[in-house]
Order: structure tokens, then C-alpha cells, then sequence
């Protein structure tokens, strides 16, 4: 799919939104042919569906749409458990399955990770809300036609940043260039505010969404990966990856100290207190700030690793999980209602858009720029003006996320230098290739 119909699909998503919020959303909370089944979870045994995922973001409010569900299907249990927030849910995954506890629904990230659990994915494309996934949502869990998950949402990773720090520095515009980016820094500085936090403990904020600019930079980022797979490209001496430390070296001179044991949880604290100006994060964190500090202004701009302007201006946004229900589980079919439920009930869908401030990855769920918040809405304007990179870390080897996260962080404390690192980067990815 081209970016130019990326971008068409997605604002035509965007109108029907505002159709839908003006007429008060869709009132039709049947979910009677959600699994073929009307009377499914209503009446006879009661069946549990175990759900694990990823976002811990969302787990409070996932608890209290459960209870919802729970009323409407008496007959349907929902067991959820949540793995994420700096701990590794693939490998948490793996050990479900080999224990034999394996989930009913779980997530995946689409690409390479669905080709790895394709043996257990159920195939959904006859599920209703498949025709209402937009198109760039769609892609990941697509293979030979199916449809085999449900995107949770978009998200846009960048770097967030305090707007009235940014004001009371002189910094009138978003920077589009490092040396932009640099001299901004030098402006928080002279007013004794730490320019970064940068929670480089995370492996996942590092080794997946920060390094995917890198990749996303390449001239053709599917040929260069394919390359990396095939041997016959390398990421020794590439320019973008040079760039990007360059990148990670200048967040770390102006950042907090201590960035190697700063987690996601802290740096978000400091930003929500005004200790630090500019973070690398994503518009899922806007509930998070919200928690601390409510009303504060906030924004996000892209990471840009160079001075080309133009190219920098794009900002990073993926899929970042879909819901997928494993084939051999014996309630697939209550499942299946609960994923429909979620996406079609006036209950699910207000807290996709409102509680979670998701940007709905399914054109029938109304979201207006204060449902999503601030962040979620700058977001939309760069999906709109179709400035984005696909997130492309779904694409990459099975582990290979944690490996680069580790020769990053020998990177930020000096162990080894930027050739050493490119050279330990091609390393993790030779070692998990397929």
C-alpha cells in the first residue's frame, strides 16, 4: 500500500469518526453473529477465556470492561493477565505454552512475529469487525488473504515534550533537524531544566521503538532487511545507523544521569513533575502524564537523526499489538465474542477512544482530538499529513529486539565504540536470523 492511500484511508476514517461522534456513535451493541453463535456465553456451561497481553497502561480500566462483559455474558469468564512494562512478554509467551497454560487470546505484533506463532493463530477474516480495520492497521496479521488478529490501535512514537518549558526557553518551534534538536537542548539547559530523561534501562523503548528510525531511514527498508536476512547487506558503516548513535549520544549528553538505570516509570514521573523537557515515548503515555499531572501541555515530535529536514519530519507510527486467538484452544468461540464486543459494544468502544485514548484502528470507532489527547492528537495530524514511518521492529529475528537493546546500552556506557556497536548490531541480528 502506498503512503498516498495510507493516507486517504486514514482521513476518510478520520470523517466517518466525527460522523459517528456527532450522532452519538453507533447504538447497535449486538454481538449475536460475533461467532456465529447468538446464544454463546449466555446460556448452558460456563466457560473462562484466558487473556494475556502486553499493555499495563490499560490493565485497571481492561479490568473494569471485563465486569461489563461479564454482565452482558454471564457464561463467559474473561482471565486477564498482564506481562509488559519492561518485562519480556515473548519469552513470558513461550513459557505459557511450553507449561501448557497457553492463553485463548494473546498478543502479537504482526510480520515476523505472526509468521513464528502461525501454527497457533486462528484464522478470523469471517469476523464482522475485519471489514472495518483501515488499511494500514490490517497489514501486520495479513497473510495469503486472512486475517489472523485484531489491531488494538495506532501509535505514534517520537519524543513528547513539555510545550511551556519549550516556551519559557525560546524554543518557538518543534526541532526538525539534530543540530535543531541540539541547540534546543543548550536553551533548556540555560534555564536549569534537564533537556532528556532517557529510561534506558528499558531494552524495549531502545532495542525496538528507538532503533526502528534507523531502519525506517533506508533508501528501501523491506529490501534492506531482506538483505540483513540473505547476508547480503550489513549494518557495519551504514550512514543511517551512524546517524542514530550520533542521535543516542546527544540525548545522553543532555540527559539525567544515570540513564542506564532510569526506568520507563521514572522518567515518565520526572516529566509529569517538569524535571526534564523532552522524553522518548509514545502517545500511550498520555493516561499515564494524566494520572500525575492532568492538566499539562504536552506534545510530540519525531526523533530526528540528521539534518535533512524533510526526511526527519516523519514520525514513527505502528500497530503496536494485535489480539490473536489460539487455534487450538477450546474457547476460541468465546473468544471470539469478547473481541467482537470490545470493538462493536457502546461500552468497548468508549474506553478504546476515551479511557485508553487510543487512536481506534477500526474506522466505526468514533475518536475526536479530546477523546485521544493532546498527544494522541498530534499523532493524527502527522497520519493525516502522511509524515510517518511504519514502526518496523515486527519485521525483525525473534529476540533480536533484547539482543540490540543490549550492544545499545555498551554503546551509552562506553564499552565499546560506534564500530564496535554497528559490528555488535549485525552480530545479534547474524546469531537470530532464520
Amino acid at each position: 500500500m502506498t503512503k498516498k492511500r495510507l493516507g486517504m484511508f486514514l482521513s476518510v476514517m478520520l470523517v466517518m469518526s466525527m460522523l459517528l461522534a456527532a450522532c452519538g456513535g453507533n447504538k447497535n451493541t449486538d454481538t449475536s453473529n460475533s461467532a456465529g453463535n447468538g446464544s454463546a456465553g449466555k446460556t448452558g456451561e460456563v466457560k473462562t477465556v484466558k487473556i494475556f497481553q502486553f499493555k499495563t497502561e490499560i490493565v485497571e480500566s481492561l479490568n473494569e470492561l471485563k465486569v461489563e462483559f461479564e454482565k452482558e455474558y454471564p457464561n463467559i469468564k474473561l482471565d486477564i493477565q498482564t506481562i509488559g512494562g519492561g518485562a519480556d512478554y515473548g519469552a513470558a509467551l513461550k513459557t505459557k505454552f511450553a507449561s501448557g497454560d497457553a492463553p485463548d487470546i494473546f498478543s502479537n505484533g504482526g510480520y515476523a512475529e505472526m509468521d513464528t506463532w502461525m501454527d497457533k493463530l486462528e484464522d478470523l477474516s469471517d469476523q464482522p469487525w475485519v471489514k472495518d480495520l483501515i488499511p494500514l492497521a490490517a497489514e501486520p496479521m495479513t497473510k495469503d488473504g486472512k486475517v489472523y488478529g485484531m489491531a488494538m490501535n495506532l501509535e505514534g512514537i517520537g519524543y513528547v515534550y513539555n510545550k511551556d518549558l519549550f516556551e519559557k526557553a525560546g524554543i518557538t518551534e518543534t526541532p526538525k533537524t539534530i543540530s535543531e534538536l541540539e541547540e534546543a537542548a543548550k536553551k533548556l539547559q540555560a534555564i536549569n531544566v534537564i533537556p532528556f530523561g532517557n529510561a534506558y534501562q528499558e531494552w524495549w523503548l531502545i532495542g525496538n521503538q528507538g532503533i526502528s528510525v534507523a531502519f525506517s531511514q533506508q533508501d528501501d527498508v523491506d529490501a534492506f532487511i531482506k538483505g540483513l536476512n540473505e547476508g547480503t547487506t550489513t549494518i557495519v558503516g551504514n550512514e543511517r545507523f551512524k546517524e542514530w548513535s550520533n542521535l543516542l549520544n546527544l540525548t545522553v549528553k543532555y540527559g539525567q544521569k544515570n540513564p542506564l538505570t532510569t526506568d520507563a516509570n521514572t522518567h515518565l514521573a520526572m516529566f509529569a513533575n517538569g524535571e526534564i523537557a523532552m522524553m522518548q515515548e509514545g502517545n500511550w503515555s498520555q493516561t499515564l502524564i494524566d494520572n500525575i499531572n492532568p492538566d499539562m501541555n504536552i506534545g510530540m515530535f519525531p526523533m530526528p537523526i540528521s539534518d535533512d529536514a524533510e526526511k526527519n519530519d516523519k514520525l514513527t507510527v505502528g500497530i503496536p499489538a494485535n489480539l490473536v486467538v489460539n487455534k487450538d484452544s477450546g474457547s476460541k468461540e468465546e473468544a471470539k465474542i469478547f473481541l467482537n464486543w470490545l470493538v462493536t459494544s457502546d461500552m468497548g468502544k468508549e474506553y478504546i477512544a476515551k479511557k485508553w485514548k487510543f487512536i481506534p484502528a477500526l474506522s466505526t470507532i468514533p475518536a475526536t482530538p479530546e477523546d485521544i489527547g493532546m498527544l494522541g492528537a498530534d499523532v493524527w495530524e502527522y497520519v493525516k499529513a502522511d509524515k510517518v514511518y511504519g514502526l518496523q521492529s515486527s519485521k525483525f529475528p525473534d529476540g533480536v529486539t533484547q539482543e540490540f537493546a543490549s550492544v545499545i546500552q555498551q554503546l551509552i556506557a562506553n564499552k565499546v565504540d560506534v564500530n564496535g556497536w554497528m559490528q555488535g548490531m549485525q552480530n545479534a541480528w547474524d546469531k537470530l536470523k532464520k
